[in-house]
């Protein structure tokens, strides 16, 4: 029975995600995680929110340093938002190394790159930001208003106004 349960990724995401993640419990939420062999983007994905949701965005690259697979575009988004969160030495070098190797095909995709955008104005680096920001070509409010956000967290208040 138990072997057969755990070849439902389903039904180990919704464990990790909607009870374990949501009580608070990281160790069993992590010890399940550790036991699944075939791990998807979207089950690291799901570990990553629930790691920053927690308070423990360190986990979150812990967690990607013993990653075996490439990240998608929704692990880069969320990947980038734990190191906008956590803003340290470590996380700079993460974060602007994963904004490296991004591929091409990810960065036109708008909720990636207002990740982006918010870490590097996060870490002060708003030229990075602005030049990211001018590459997209369809820009949303929710783009807009990450480099209002990170202007002001700059106290660049002029270039908010903009």
């Amino acid at each position: 029975m138990v072997p057969n349960f755990l070849s439902n990724t389903f039904k180990i995401q919704a464990i990790i995600n909607k009870t374990l993640m949501e009580s608070k419990d990281i160790d069993n939420a992590m010890h399940l995680f550790s036991s699944i062999t075939n791990k998807s983007n979207y089950m690291y994905t799901v570990m990553f929110k629930g790691l920053i949701t927690n308070n423990v965005a360190e986990k979150v690259l812990d967690l990607f340093d013993d990653m075996k697979i490439e990240p998608d575009q929704f692990n880069l988004s969320t990947l980038f938002n734990a190191c906008a969160v956590l803003n340290n030495n470590r996380s700079m070098k993460t974060g602007k190394k994963l904004l490296d190797e991004m591929p091409e095909n990810y960065r036109n995709n708008n909720i990636t790159s207002t990740s982006a955008i918010d870490m590097l104005m996060k870490f002060g680096d708003v030229e990075s930001a602005e030049r990211i920001f001018r590459s997209i070509k369809a820009k949303d409010i929710i783009t807009y208003g990450a480099m209002v956000k990170g202007y002001v967290g700059n106290e660049m208040f002029e270039k908010a106004l903009d």
